[in-house]
């Protein structure tokens, strides 16, 4: 018996060191031996976002890291431990109606890991975890049951205490690897973990509530800058009388059930590069200083966010801040809102529905806010438009009358302030949403089509143009002169919706030097003081390089000799700074461009710290705004490696401990047969 676990002991060191054998020329360092032990996982976080009346998003249960097993989900009929689940992208629905309805499985969930569903997204029906009327709650209108997006699930607005992460393309094959491999080993002694850290501290600290996270400083208020800029630049000094305003609006941020996988590219990046190649194109054109009216266009962010951008620009302009400087509310005449762009624009499709495209035609929505001198000016500049436009096939039609109303837009918010608000918002649908993946990572740069862009630009500034010279005997030849430029289209979708070249890009890098290379829309957190002039560490990458953008092509001296580098104060002579991060230096030019903070209407920052203002029941935006802020956290982190079980513990250790006895017996018998020897001799 004695010699039969003597034998097994030795089996098992021979054992280790022939495990250890072929990594010995590889460690040369502690951190050597860790890399060897543990795998990072690449991977996009849900995290935990908190609002006036409790939570959503995704945090780690407690205040410890979770270490779980890895399964897939089709072979998780019970769970009698806290486990991992992997989940393919065709999954997702039914995973979270599981966890909603079986409370016992959701007890032992310790994390989720979901595969990204690219390769399959042509094959999907389509995947949104919007709500089905997504921020109903400010629609000007009653109707709030109507689906505008019929394929919401809403997910994204519950909580979830269990961590979950999007992973990388790489990382998926490699996590595939590892459940199959635990499902073949469902009887030995070694399985493969994943360790999440994704520790809030809200979840730490027990707050959970907006107001308290705030006062106790484990949470940031959700927002950010948006720009506006006008063509041509005001002058505030002039004693002529200010023209009236037309104002084109789009918005440069996406939501995700993921933070930093929100691209949006459809909604509602399509509409602001539209936008950014409409400005282009009418920055090119001479005798804008004969329009009869103002262009001015302002891009919004935080807007998925109960349309925190537009609101606060809204209370902006009441208080007449220095960021809407130049700006006077008496002065607007209508509002021009754009979403648009869907994947299939140029493809020939019989029976293709929802897309906005019929038999090769490129075919948008215009949603009017109702019947008035205002939008029938408007309807009359998109037609006067589309018919300058036949020979590329781009039509304009009116929504459908039996809609509730405006669809999902900043516009909502507008009207919401002032009924009489006349506006339009541009869109690739009718009835429904055409997007199949609204607020989801999917819709990336393969879910819309530059084609389609470009010809949402088209419409868009001849049609401004139209309205902006305010004449009915605006020549078609004339307007077949004011042009997109496509290869800018194209430029801007690479670089603003893909990683290669993303933020890299040369366009992108002639104005900015941007943090980071791969973009992502979510509106991010405010960091310190807001302020017409952020200290530009504290303004996305994104902000930056459109306030630049409309900078340069708005202003007067542009291409002119006459521009000079910042050696001192632009705004002494009514100019900016352009171009400032590239070399240090920059270049002064005249114009109308300003950041406009985007946080909650109630908020306050106040000695460094953020208030909650009490709503007011004169704002009825206010009554029902979620202040929606963002955890703070430590470090989020995902890895996996191997664990042995308890049992093979056991008995590792039951191993040494009879090898130490043995060892002590036979050094007491060795030591004894020499003292024998020794007296013999």
């Amino acid at each position: 018996m004695a010699f039969n676990f003597l034998y097994f002991a030795l089996l098992f060191t021979f054992h280790l060191q022939f495990s250890l054998a072929g990594q010995t020329n590889l460690m040369e360092s502690v951190p050597d031996l860790q890399n060897s032990m543990y795998k990072v996982v690449d991977g996009y976080p849900c995290v935990r976002l908190v609002n006036s009346s409790g939570e959503i998003g995704c945090s780690n249960p407690g205040r410890e890291k979770v270490v779980a097993p890895i399964i897939r989900f089709k072979d998780a009929n019970t769970l009698s431990r806290s486990s991992t689940i992997l989940l393919s992208f065709d999954e997702v629905e039914s995973f979270f109606a599981r966890i909603a309805d079986d409370s016992t499985f959701a007890r032992n969930v310790g994390g989720v890991l979901v595969e990204s569903g690219a390769e399959f997204q042509d094959k999907l029906r389509g995947f949104s975890p919007a709500h089905k009327f997504p921020q109903a709650e400010f629609a000007p209108y009653k109707s709030t049951n109507y689906e505008w997006n019929p394929i919401g699930s809403g997910i994204m607005w519950r909580r979830y205490n269990f961590p979950v992460f999007l992973l990388s393309k790489n990382s998926a094959v490699t996590i595939q690897e590892v459940a199959l491999e635990n499902e073949k080993k469902k009887r030995s002694y070694t399985t493969v973990v994943a360790e999440f850290d994704l520790v809030m501290q809200t979840m730490k600290a027990g707050t959970h509530d907006s107001k308290s996270c705030l006062t106790e400083e484990t949470c940031l208020p959700l927002g950010g800058y948006s720009v506006w800029s006008s063509l041509l630049p005001i002058n505030t000094s002039s004693l002529d009388q200010a023209k009236p305003i037309i104002l084109a609006v789009a918005s440069m941020d996406a939501a995700s059930f993921f933070r930093d996988k929100s691209l949006g590219a459809d909604s509602p990046i399509s509409g602001l590069i539209s936008l950014l190649a409409a400005v282009d194109a009418l920055s090119r054109l001479d005798g804008l200083d004969d329009l009869n009216k103002q262009l001015v266009f302002l891009v919004l962010t935080g807007e998925s966010w109960g349309y925190l951008g537009s609101r606060r620009f809204l209370l902006e302009l009441d208080l007449q801040s220095d960021a809407v400087s130049g700006l006077d509310n008496s002065l607007f005449e209508m509002v021009y809102f754009l979403a648009v762009a869907d994947a299939d624009a140029e493809v020939v499709e019989v029976g293709s529905v929802g897309k906005g495209f019929n038999q090769g035609v490129t075919n948008f929505y215009a949603h009017t806010t109702g019947v008035s001198s205002a939008t029938k000016k408007l309807w009359d500049a998109l037609k006067h438009a589309e018919d300058s436009l036949k020979s590329e096939n781009v039509t304009i039609s009116s929504a459908n009358a039996s809609n509730p109303g405006i669809p999902p837009s900043s516009l909502m918010t507008f009207v919401k302030k002032n009924s009489l608000t006349s506006g339009v918002v541009l869109e690739d649908f009718d009835t429904v949403f055409s997007n199949k993946f609204y607020d989801s990572h999917l819709d990336d740069i393969s879910n819309i089509n530059s084609s389609s862009i470009a010809a949402a630009a088209s419409l868009l500034v001849r049609s401004l143009y139209v309205l902006a010279s305010d004449t009915k005997n605006l020549s078609t030849s004339a307007l077949a002169a004011v042009n997109v430029n496509v290869s800018l289209v194209e430029e801007l979708m690479g670089c603003l919706l893909s990683c290669e070249p993303g933020l890299s890009c040369e366009l992108v890098k002639n104005y900015i030097a941007p943090s980071s290379t791969c973009p992502s829309h979510y509106v991010g957190v405010v960091l310190d003081e807001p302020s017409s002039t952020p200290p530009l560490e504290y303004v996305s990458d994104v902000s930056r390089f459109v306030w630049n953008f409309l900078a340069d092509r708005t202003s007067v001296l542009k291409g002119q000799n006459t521009s000079s580098a910042c050696s001192q104060d632009c705004s002494s002579e009514g100019g900016v700074c352009i171009r400032a991060e590239t070399d240090g230096k920059g270049v002064c030019v005249v114009s109308t461009t300003r950041y406009v903070p985007a946080y909650s209407t109630r908020l306050q920052f106040h000695s460094g710290t953020w208030i909650v203002l009490p709503p007011n029941s004169s704002d009825l935006m206010g009554l029902v705004d979620p202040v929606w802020t963002e955890s703070n956290w430590n470090a989020i982190g995902l890895r996996v490696y191997i664990v042995q079980s308890a049992a093979y513990d056991c008995l590792v250790l039951l191993g040494g401990i009879a090898v130490t006895a043995l060892a002590y017996l036979a050094i007491v018998i060795t030591r004894a047969t020499i003292a024998k020897i020794l007296k013999q001799d």
